[in-house]
Parts: C-alpha cells; sequence; structure tokens
C-alpha cells in the first residue's frame, strides 16, 4: 500500500468499534505505525492510562522499555523510528487480578494489514503471551521459557516480558534477563535505528 493507502487504513482503525460493546471505558484505539519504522513493538494491550493520554506506553512500563531500549522518549514516539502495535488496540477494561487480555476481535481485523505497511523493520519486541502466541505461533511454552529462548530467535526479533512494575518479582527470581537479554537488546535497538 501507499503513503496515502497507509493513512486511510490508520483512519480506519482509528474510528474502530467492532469491540465497543465490551470496553467499559469505551474504545480509543492507540498505535503508533510509519512505513519507515525499523522497530517493531508488539505489546498487549493499553492501560488505563494510556487510554486517557491517548500515548502508547505513556506509563511506568514503557519508563521501562524504554529503560530497557536505551532509547529517549523523542526516538521512542517517532514513528519513522519505532512502530508499536499492541495485539489489542483498546484499553480492554480490568479484572480481577490485573487488565483484562486483549480483545480477540481486534488483532484478526486490523493486525496484518498494519503489519504489510512495515517492510523496513529491522527489529521486532515481542512483549507477553498474547503476542508471542501471534508472532510465535509454533512456539507454545511460557513466557519465562521463550524469553530464556532468546537467542532462537535474535537478532530480528527478542522476546521480552511485560515491563510493568507488576513483573518486578519476575524480574528478581531471572537475573539472566539483566545481565545477558538487556545488553543484547541496547545493541539490536541501536543497530536497527543505525541503518536508517
Amino acid at each position: 500500500m501507499s503513503k496515502r493507502s497507509l493513512a486511510a487504513l490508520l483512519t480506519e482503525v482509528r474510528a474502530c468499534t467492532i469491540c465497543a460493546e465490551h470496553l467499559d471505558a469505551g474504545p480509543r484505539p492507540v498505535v503508533q505505525i510509519a512505513s519507515k519504522a525499523r522497530i517493531l513493538i508488539a505489546g498487549q494491550a493499553p492501560g488505563s492510562a494510556v487510554h486517557k493520554s491517548g500515548v502508547p506506553f505513556e506509563d511506568p512500563s514503557g519508563d521501562r522499555l524504554r529503560d530497557w531500549m536505551g532509547v529517549t522518549p523523542e526516538t521512542f514516539y517517532d514513528p519513522d523510528s519505532i512502530a508499536i502495535l499492541p495485539m489489542g488496540f483498546c484499553f480492554p477494561g480490568t479484572g480481577a487480578s490485573g487488565d483484562l487480555p486483549p480483545r480477540p476481535e481486534c488483532a484478526p481485523a486490523w493486525r496484518q494489514p498494519l503489519l504489510d505497511e512495515l517492510p523496513n523493520l529491522a527489529l521486532t519486541l515481542i512483549i507477553g503471551q498474547y503476542a508471542m502466541s501471534w508472532h510465535l505461533p509454533e512456539k507454545k511454552p511460557t513466557v519465562t521459557k521463550t524469553v530464556a529462548r532468546w537467542r532462537e530467535f535474535a537478532p530480528q526479533i527478542l522476546p521480552l516480558p511485560h515491563p510493568s512494575p507488576r513483573n518486578n518479582r519476575w524480574l528478581a527470581k531471572n537475573p539472566w534477563f539483566g545481565e545477558e537479554l538487556l545488553p543484547e537488546l541496547k545493541r539490536q535497538v541501536k543497530r536497527a535505528l543505525a541503518k536508517r
């Protein structure tokens, strides 16, 4: 598709209401994409703070993710550098143990047409189990086991746990993540952005 048709597609995405009846907070699709993007962040779904602001990862999870990647907010929010396409574009609401899963209607409706608009990707960061199920469908182990096997997917793909503060215990129990994977993540992010 041309740049003009990507704009038209984004207009449709931002007007989407296919799962509105299931969203207590109402629909507010949050995505960031441009055809020049070198890095794709495939996440879960926006949280309540992002639903309010309309800015992806504008929360403590985003602060941690930017630190993991070694990028400034200016780079992170430059769509010509980084595309951000969660598995569900709208805040799904809150359940007993945190945010609900991404709505299942979203990815089949929009994901592949948007991914087709990203011909220049050098790196895909896959965050959390829902994104892993889509992007690594032949692999079905836990998030921990998938992230631990990151060398099998590098350098084009790096699976990551969610950067939420809720995962502090996971990070403490898995020191290899910070010691081995995060330095490689920073290297691959720098490499991908250098090729712009």
